[in-house]
């Protein structure tokens, strides 16, 4: 902040000026509020190891962080803390997308079958062909994963998934609905936007985003691959138990989640999708939210070009959020009060930091309750085996349960699994995330169906052969 030294005389005529013009208290929280939040989460709630938040209004910006780069670590954080920020990776990819259609280089209603290998054949239904608009608005029918990944290592599931295997994917997928008909947010899309970008602009993901975007905004903390510097600055990721994990990779699947950045970059981000910075790809970003389809979500709201576009209560909130194994994210703005805000955390846990972001942004949106204590009890493990079998959440999202020895493990699609532990006969809960699932029995024991229990949605599913 700018220190104004002066005579006595012109000290009080300039905090009169100063008072006439100031801009009005910013509606955000303020860095005490703030702090007790992040306290809380961490130290109360045990839902994390570190957390950084940024805001930016009329009145300039801000930064609070609470907790370490790892436990401990006596290192502070700051705003120049680096963590993965998973899917908020989206949206520079569809930022991309942005520009290059200002460019005059695509347009959104092309097909990307266009800009990929001639060999490749791109699935179609009724006719239609999948454009780009459908992969930044989640529209394009393809699954949230691709059925052919199978990691090596599950704790680093991207590392290992090549442009081959994307390509044999897509050449063989059938879609079940119509392109454009249904959002179904999809991991695959969006890393499949970023492959065909990159392609048409003939350089690989990481150079195309920092030429068009990080490079123009002075981004210097963000990117994929990390310089020794930057690896300094990088906070240990931890699961849910608080235990470090390690970093994830990514192959041709970079533009879903492959980012790393820092609360100081993104809030410029944010500053100049809100126009404090003046920047030439304001128009770019001008026309994400001008692009809207339906999420089929009350409270979700709409998309944009990848931007999701809530109203929690009377102002819409532009937001995104991301998560890996040891990270969670949230950026996001109201264009109407002008206010941005980060939250980065060197913690998965389900609920993540979202609900941070969100009641910073508008005091309406709640923050969560202290999580339920689960405890676990002794039961007959001949009871599992009435369990085992996949359980169907969504076309193409599998929550498959197996049996080991006297434990019961659930594993949905392209995730590890994870064991979970009985709280009654039909309840149980997992001890890495918030999360619970409950079995419906028939008069043999057998699981007819399942509820899985997180974030405060009830989410069926049946069980299937």
């Amino acid at each position: 902040m700018d220190k104004v030294i002066a005579t006595m005389l012109g000290m009080t005529l300039l905090s009169v000026a100063a008072a006439a013009q100031s801009p009005p208290e910013s509606p955000a929280p303020s860095d005490a509020e703030i702090r007790k939040i992040l306290v809380e989460r961490v130290d109360n709630f045990h839902q994390g190891v570190g957390i950084v938040v940024g805001v930016i209004d009329p009145q300039g910006r801000r930064v609070v962080a609470y907790g370490s780069l790892d436990k401990g670590d006596p290192r502070p954080l700051n705003g120049d803390t680096i963590f993965e920020i998973g899917s908020v990776t989206k949206v520079f990819t569809s930022l991309l997308l942005a520009d290059m259609i200002q460019r005059g280089e695509v347009t959104l209603a092309d097909p990307i079958a266009k800009y990929l290998p001639a060999d490749v054949k791109v699935p179609q239904r009724g006719g239609r062909s999948i454009t780009l608009v459908d992969l930044s608005t989640h529209t394009s029918g393809l699954p949230r994963l691709p059925t052919n990944m199978a990691p090596k290592d599950p704790a680093n599931p991207y590392a290992d998934y090549t442009a081959d295997q994307l390509y044999q994917f897509l050449s063989s997928y059938q879609l079940t609905r119509d392109i454009g008909s249904q959002f179904e947010y999809s991991n695959l899309g969006g890393g499949l936007l970023g492959h065909v970008l990159a392609l048409r602009a003939g350089m690989d993901y990481e150079a195309l985003v920092r030429s068009r975007i990080t490079r123009p905004l002075n981004m210097t903390s963000t990117g994929i691959t990390l310089s020794p510097e930057k690896k300094k600055r990088l906070a240990v990721g931890h699961d849910a138990q608080l235990k470090a994990v390690p970093n994830w990779d990514f192959q041709v699947l970079a533009g879903c989640g492959a980012l790393r950045s820092s609360a100081n970059d993104l809030l410029t981000f944010v500053a100049a999708n809100l126009g404090y910075d003046k920047t030439p790809l304001a128009p770019a970003m001008a026309s994400m939210l001008a692009v809207r389809r339906s999420t089929g979500n009350a409270g979700m709201g709409d998309i944009g070009l990848a931007w999701i576009i809530s109203k929690p209560s009377t102002d819409e909130i532009v937001w995104h959020n991301g998560g890996t194994y040891g990270y969670r994210s949230f950026v996001g703005f109201d264009p109407k009060t002008r206010v941005g805000v980060v939250v980065l955390s060197n913690t998965f846990t389900g609920a993540g930091v979202d609900d941070i972001g969100m009641h910073l942004l508008d005091s309406h949106a709640p923050l969560l309750a202290s999580p339920k204590e689960h405890q676990e009890i002794k039961v007959n493990p001949m009871l599992f085996d009435g369990y085992v079998g996949r359980y169907q959440l969504a076309p193409n999202f599998i929550l498959t349960i197996t049996r080991e020895a006297d434990g019961l493990f659930a594993q949905a699609t392209g995730q590890p699994k994870f064991q979970i532990y009985p709280e009654s006969d039909r309840e149980y809960f997992y001890k890495v995330v918030d999360a619970q699932i409950t079995f419906e029995t028939d008069s043999n024991g057998r699981a007819t169906s399942l509820s899985l229990h997180q974030n405060g949605a009830n989410l069926p599913a049946k069980r299937i052969e």
